[in-house]
């Protein structure tokens, strides 16, 4: 069995704020997802942190340069589970470079329409690195969209190839236990590890 705690802070309650997170801040909450997958620990983890995570739709990426060495890796993760890819820019190019299609769309300081015009129903989940610049203060805007959308959102990348392999498990994996059930499995894994050594010093 295998435990998994997320730290999250309560962004609902501070409408406004911007979700990307300083060094500063602290997370006031932590939650735990439990099963004998990882994956599903984290997916269950991410649900119970009011992310959703969505098993069909578009995605919208948007890497910094720092993390952009992953951006092909990600959007192929994505596109394997049929998901749409939205990029801005920077990103775009990357991937069409890579030979990788990508539909284009604006960020928040460089007009419309943009990523936050297409927050609302239209993108299911964003994975959002931020560049460390003046600019993150306007295009912070469309995170705050998505929140208030219950849009999911991931801004690191480690965080989002974990969801992409979340979303894959969930897919296929939709069993529903009962938490006596993860405990009764090791119970049950300890007796037979107690029984062999028995046998064995016998």
């Amino acid at each position: 069995m295998l435990q998994l705690k997320k730290r999250f802070f309560h962004f609902l309650k501070f409408p406004g704020c911007d979700v990307l997170l300083g060094p500063e801040m602290r997370s006031t909450t932590e939650v735990m997802g439990i099963d004998f997958l990882v994956a599903i620990a984290f997916a269950k983890a991410q649900i119970i942190a009011g992310q959703k995570l969505p098993l069909s739709g578009t995605v919208f990426l948007s890497l910094n340069d720092l993390t952009k060495s992953h951006r092909e890796r990600l959007a192929k993760a994505f596109l394997g589970l049929r998901f749409r890819i939205v990029s801005t820019s920077g990103t775009a190019h990357f991937l069409e470079l890579k030979g990788i299609s990508v539909d284009r769309v604006l960020k928040m300081h460089e007009g419309q329409p943009h990523a936050g015009d297409l927050a609302n129903g239209h993108i299911q989940l964003m994975v959002i690195t931020s560049s460390g610049d003046s600019l993150d203060q306007i295009d912070g805007q469309q995170l705050r969209m998505a929140l208030a959308y219950r849009v999911p959102i991931i801004t690191t990348v480690s965080g989002a190839l974990a969801t992409s392999t979340a979303i894959e498990k969930l897919k296929s994996c939709t069993e529903v236990r009962a938490l006596q059930d993860f405990f009764n499995v090791d119970l049950q894994k300890d007796n037979s590890k107690n029984l062999l050594s028995a046998s064995s010093s016998l």
